[in-house]
């Protein structure tokens, strides 16, 4: 199925994908009330929404590199149906799905702390489900092949200090300590911020995730958060985990897991202003710059 901004732009297509929307929502028992709203095109998604008998429901269609989220969504579901929402209908080969209005999400960054421990028991109960995961697509970044992803990444972005090549050997020692922790790999979010949780304690927009030591997805909340605000944050964070060894060992691990996690979230910026010109161009390399600095509130 061919797809991107110039696809998504054309009548023919929006036809189609209109056809498609009604027809899940015959399916599922409700129907338009009303025109699409006017969609929001990006070079890695396209998302409109449309007033329904059932309220107002949203379309996304994703383009190559993201459309695994469609079938993100049939494995997060069944899992942790409570804690993400309720997908009215999705289609794994075209990269589509359609979702409830959610409503407002967190006002402001100081209240995720309260939903962190919520997240990390989603993450322990999806840690099963690993070969499902990397089974719909979501990208593999465990611990084990993050030093390939390093190299992946030198390759890919533009302007990389040889001071961050000359790490390869520490990468590599990094992730060996961090693929010997008790902590199972499961699926991080990878862009964890208040505009992707809702007030209910659910959480979305998952086109950004990977497969990883859960730890890295602490990355972004913690950058975003004041300074004395973090320390609490990682305590309840770490909450869902305490079977799995000391407080102590839990924080070594989540500060090695935030720092090489910076690979993965390098490569995923790539991936998303390689489609097309952005105002965040200059994120990839800065991201991966910053595996020189070793706390994760860096």
């Amino acid at each position: 199925m061919e797809s991107g901004v110039a696809v998504w732009r054309t009548q023919g297509w929006r036809d189609q994908a209109v056809g498609w929307l009604d027809e899940r929502l015959a399916a599922a028992g409700a129907r338009r009330v009303g025109q699409i709203e006017e969609p929001r095109v990006r070079p890695w998604s396209t998302v409109f929404a449309a007033p329904t008998t059932a309220g107002r429901v949203w379309f996304k269609a994703m383009g190559p590199d993201t459309a695994f989220e469609a079938g993100l969504y049939e494995v997060l579901h069944p899992v942790v149906p409570d804690r993400v929402l309720t997908p009215i209908a999705t289609d794994r080969e075209r990269g589509w799905i359609v979702l409830p209005d959610g409503g407002p999400t967190l006002p402001d960054g100081a209240a995720l702390p309260d939903f962190l421990a919520r997240y990390g028991q989603l993450q322990r109960d999806l840690a099963p489900h690993v070969d499902a995961l990397l089974a719909a697509g979501v990208a593999d970044m465990r611990p084990a092949i993050l030093p390939a992803r390093f190299a992946e990444a030198l390759r890919l972005i533009d302007g990389v200090p040889e001071s961050i090549a000359a790490l390869a050997p520490e990468v590599a020692d990094w992730c060996a300590r961090l693929a010997a922790s008790a902590v199972p790999a499961s699926i991080d979010h990878n862009d964890l911020h208040a505009g992707n949780v809702l007030p209910d304690g659910r959480f979305y927009d998952w086109g950004d995730s990977v497969v990883a030591h859960p730890f890295a997805s602490l990355l972004v909340p913690l950058s975003m958060l004041p300074e004395a605000a973090r320390a609490g944050a990682v305590d309840a964070y770490l909450e869902p985990f305490t079977d799995l060894g000391t407080r102590a060992e839990l924080r070594d691990d989540l500060e090695l897991a935030c720092r090489v996690g910076k690979i993965a979230r390098a490569l995923v910026w790539h991936r998303a202003v390689a489609a097309a010109p952005s105002d965040f161009a200059d994120a990839p390399l800065a991201t991966l710059v910053a595996l020189a600095k070793p706390s994760f509130t860096d």
